[in-house]
């Protein structure tokens, strides 16, 4: 399938739900997304490198099957296109324990979006904003106080980024509330003072 060059794909985004795990394993590949890491960093930590990818992709697909989903995939007809990790905060205990000096909200019950991946070929065609969007009407409707975001800014470093860029997020109305490096901050969606209704995604991702 060749990836649209004029408009955004029309995309399903649908719950990671054990039976659409042979989709994740087709999007993230052999490779596990990035490095073998198979969405286990904010879980266990730089320890996701020190063990087989395998391992990873186990342990993962447990999460997967213990369930509640840990995220979103978007389908363009039967074919998986892009991923989101979105889940309760206290479900990542690495990244409760490695930004804890942040001093992070833990009034009421934030949610984390905490990866993004896209399929090569089909970036920068508006699938993390749809992403993104999904990920915030899930959150809500779990009841979610806020959706956090961790991602780079592209202003000020050229990384890549497996979290989305700080420009996508604030055109859907995140706000920075705290800083972990210049160039990474945290930025949160509060849905106590903000209605998704009015930010629509932007036709193009970063």
């Amino acid at each position: 399938m060749t990836p649209p060059t004029t408009r955004p794909p029309t995309l399903t985004i649908r719950p990671l739900t054990p039976d659409l795990w042979p989709a994740l394993e087709d999007l993230f590949s052999e490779h596990g997304a990035v490095g073998g890491c198979w969405c286990m960093y904010w879980r266990i930590g730089n320890d996701y490198r020190r063990q087989p990818p395998d391992l990873n992709r186990t342990a993962f697909r447990q999460v997967v099957l213990d369930g509640p989903p840990p995220g979103l995939l978007a389908f363009l007809g039967d074919l998986p296109v892009g991923w989101c990790q979105v889940t309760p905060r206290h479900s990542l205990p690495w990244l409760e324990h490695a930004w804890r000096n942040l001093d992070l909200e833990t009034a009421g019950t934030v949610w984390s979006l905490s990866c993004l991946y896209i399929r090569k070929g089909w970036r920068r065609l508006g699938i993390t904003s749809a992403l993104i969007t999904a990920a915030l009407q899930t959150a809500r409707a779990a009841g979610a106080s806020a959706l956090e975001a961790y991602p780079l800014d592209a202003a000020l470093t050229p990384s890549a980024s497996g979290t989305g860029f700080v420009s996508t997020f604030t055109r859907l109305g995140f706000r920075v509330t705290a800083l972990r490096s210049p160039s990474r901050p945290v930025m949160r969606f509060d849905f106590r003072v903000e209605d998704i209704d009015t930010h629509l995604p932007a036709s193009r991702d970063k």
